[in-house]
């Protein structure tokens, strides 16, 4: 931060709550001045790993001849599983299912199987292809779609969600319909790849320089491969260059490898995976397969229904627990429903362990309810947006009781109502509709599609311990204001917000709070900047630290100038004691002087939550983040090529704490989440190799796929029905099921081939080729 002259004069300060302020990176990021871990200084003596990946999906290993690997030029060292000094281990869910190094068998396709410690990265790369290894091959599981859920292997304990009879009310049910979905997985895609910057220290201290989202459990997982306590290391993050889950828990095997080699040389070691590298070894969003049953009467209202979600997990449990979970508790979207079962199938396949995603399991739970909605609307004849508002939670109708979740939670803030009547009225949603069906009725080749979509996303770990964090604010002697806190940056804004709330706090200007690197030598034991809660749980923490400090000012002020506490009030960099007003570093200097503590650690943890997941019941949320988007497409129908013409978005952020980067954010988690519904595909083949790792084979959203219309608002009247971080609500992950509305509005465009007579059954990811398969389907229905 550069040095700041306040005026004292000024009836605001710069920068507090509220205000539109550009990310705090922003001129770096376009400059190329920020910092990333590959950016950090490399000691001198830096040595280099480079990875050596199974080729195989599944097998033991009969023989490994490293011989040429260690005669490569500039190779230093070859490491296998019976060099790692502690546990071999890097599983977040405890259950000892994820090796760092595999030992004897191999469990996918591109597993890392030995590093090479060379003294450039190219020399490890190209060295660490000259192994032999002799494999006895078994057969692999790969695909999810053709196996018994009843019977095939899991990697964890699915849950149950259930309230009321849906056996019952299905069987009485005036109308019914069964189908399944198949929705595909998504690569994190980030900017910046896996990257780790070991520095050895004294004795059993290791520095780790890493590109992570949870700093603690990487210090943990470091930890226990070396087998020495927490406190030997110390992980730091200033920056990533974008996470979206994918550094949750997938840094961790980048950082242990770094630190293992570290150690036992005694010098720096950085490694770097490149595309290829990282799409093949590390985890992605798992793909589902979502068989549904629902039962309806005559109006299309729900009146019973039964989910089966089968998710690939890949080789190990990593995260699939509680992704499956949440998509459990997001099955409902926005929608009550009177009986519901529904179950998770966190499925075994020799493939890579999937992972945490934006979104968490919550917006492919989205989807199924989403496709529900749809084949009801068919089967009734009428308007998917029809069905959609007839099935809303409506806490207002208390002798219904449609109020309460699948898991018995009470729905007490609902929007949804609001935020859908302002948004269907903003982009003239009828009007449209009438002007797309005359369009098509006269239109051979193009078809399009409108489709208006709802969100409802709940925020707060389900882990409940998770639900917690910490943070440092010191104030120096010239009124400058040192922030630290446990949530880590990805392109997100959570430091500028969080730096917005010091500043609101103390009243100074933004320029005056200082940004610095998450580490675990400042604030311990912080929960992964996951779940859409980092400005929730940091800027709470901060806050608290901040208003320790500004508490002991108070009563110095107070006690000096012989006032009452109420008498001292803070003000645009100044503060008012009594009748007189000093600037807000005079006070500061004069409470040093007299020995006022002028640094604070605070702590915030979520109150109200709990969650019993043997009974499928709790209050597993906070509060619930809306919002609603309206897309329509146009589709090629002799090509199945497409274009999304327009999208008009309306979301909840609550009291936002910057509505800048929040318009960002939610612009942004709809691209991805139509890029993720629409044109990113994976794709393994039959021997488990992944054919979809680089840009030219993968393809996530251009600029110009963007709506050609893009209308994107944040509600200026809503706020959080709890009390949160001056009433804002997570923006992180809440927007990116927004994309659903261009997967549903494709298929309204397919739809309008038949005369809208059938449901589509669009699967995702809606490729062109899928669209083009769908179409002609309804071609053939068409002509009978």
């Amino acid at each position: 931060m550069t040095k700041h002259t306040p005026n004292l004069k000024a009836a605001k300060i710069t920068g507090g709550v509220a205000s539109k302020l550009s990310h705090d990176s922003a001129h770096k990021h376009v400059s190329g001045t920020a910092i990333y871990i590959d950016d950090v200084p490399e000691p001198a003596g830096t040595l280099h790993l480079g990875l050596g990946l199974s080729t195989v999906a599944h097998g033991r290993i009969k023989s490994m001849d490293l011989s040429a690997v260690r005669a490569a030029p500039g190779v230093i060292d070859v490491l296998t599983a019976k060099d790692i000094p502690g546990e071999n281990d890097v599983s977040p869910s405890g259950m000892h299912d994820d090796p760092i190094l595999a030992d004897g068998e191999v469990l996918f396709h591109g597993q890392p199987v030995f590093v090479v410690l060379a003294s450039t990265r190219a020399e490890a790369r190209s060295a660490a292809r000259l192994a032999k290894i002799d494999y006895e091959e078994l057969p692999p599981i790969i695909d999810i779609y053709d196996l018994d859920v009843e019977t095939a292997r899991q990697v964890t304990t699915p849950m149950v969600l259930k309230r009321g009879d849906a056996a019952k009310a299905l069987a009485s049910a005036p109308h019914r319909i069964k189908g399944r979905m198949e929705l595909g997985g998504q690569d994190h895609f980030y900017l910046e790849g896996q990257v780790s910057l070991a520095v050895p220290g004294e004795d059993d201290e290791v520095t780790v320089h890493c590109s992570t989202q949870g700093p603690t459990e990487t210090q943990h997982m470091i930890a226990h491969a070396l087998g020495v306590p927490n406190h030997a290391v110390t992980v730091e993050v200033r920056r990533m260059g974008g996470g979206f889950g994918g550094k949750e828990t997938q840094a961790n095997q980048t950082a242990v490898l770094a630190a293992i080699a570290a150690k036992k040389h005694n010098r720096a070691v950085k490694l770097r995976l490149d595309r290829d590298e990282d799409m093949t070894a590390t985890g992605k969003r798992h793909n589902f397969a979502i068989d549904y049953d629902v039962g309806f009467d005559d109006e299309g209202r729900i009146l019973g229904i039964d989910y089966t979600y089968a998710l690939r997990c890949g080789f190990s449990a990593d995260l699939s627990g509680p992704v499956g979970d949440r998509a459990l508790f997001h099955c409902d979207n926005t929608y009550f429903y009177p009986a519901v079962n529904a179950r998770s199938a966190p499925l075994f396949t020799n493939t890579v362990s999937n992972t945490a995603f934006r979104g968490f399991g919550g917006p492919q739970g989205m989807v199924g309810a989403e496709r529900v909605i749809d084949e009801i609307a068919f089967a009734v004849g009428k308007d998917p947006l029809d069905i959609r508002k007839l099935n809303f939670y409506d806490p207002m109708d208390k002798r219904a009781g449609r109020d309460v979740t699948p898991y018995h939670q009470k729905v007490e803030d609902c929007i949804i109502q609001r935020i859908v009547a302002e948004l269907e009225e903003s982009c003239d949603y009828a009007g449209r509709r009438r002007e797309i069906a005359a369009f098509n009725a006269n239109s051979r080749f193009i078809k399009r599609g409108i489709a208006l979509t709802p969100v409802k996303f709940g925020i707060s770990f389900t882990r409940t311990d998770s639900n917690q964090a910490g943070a440092l604010v010191h104030v120096y002697t010239d009124g400058s204001v040192h922030m630290n806190h446990g949530g880590t940056e990805m392109g997100q804004g959570l430091h500028m917000k969080v730096a917005q709330v010091v500043a609101e706090e103390f009243q100074i200007d933004i320029e005056r709070v200082k940004i610095t690197a998450t580490t675990t030598g400042k604030v311990p034991n912080t929960s992964p900047t996951a779940a859409s809660s980092g400005a929730d749980l940091n800027g709470m923490a901060a806050q608290n630290a901040a208003r320790q400090i500004k508490d002991r000012l108070i009563d110095f002020a107070a006690e000096t100038h012989q006032v009452p506490k109420d008498q001292v009030v803070f003000l645009p960099n100044r503060v008012r004691v009594g009748n007189q007003e000093i600037s807000f570093n005079e006070l500061v200097l004069q409470a040093y002087t007299a020995r006022v503590q002028l640094s604070a650690a605070g702590f915030y943890k979520t109150p109200k939550i709990h969650w019993d997941r043997a009974k499928g019941m709790g209050h597993a949320f906070y509060y619930f983040a809306y919002g609603a988007a309206c897309s329509e497409v146009s589709i090629d129908t002799l090509t199945g090529e497409y274009v999304v013409e327009r999208t008009d978005i309306l979301h909840d952020a609550g009291r936002s704490l910057n509505p800048a980067i929040d318009l960002g954010q939610v612009e942004g988690g709809f691209i991805q989440g139509m890029g993720w519904l629409t044109t990113e595909e994976l794709w393994w083949d039959g021997k488990g190799r992944l054919r979809t790792h680089a840009p030219s084979t993968y393809k996530i959203p251009l600029a110009s796929d963007r709506p050609k219309i893009f209308n994107v608002a944040l509600t200026d009247w809503s706020e959080a029905y709890e009390p949160t971080v001056h009433r804002s609500k997570a923006v992180g992950e809440p927007p990116l099921p927004l994309g659903l509305s261009v997967l549903h509005a494709l298929a309204d465009a397919v739809a309008s081939v038949a005369d809208h007579k059938v449901c589509p059954r669009l699967d995702a990811p809606a490729t062109p080729e899928r669209v083009l398969m769908a179409v002609e389907r309804m071609k053939k229905v068409a002509a009978k």
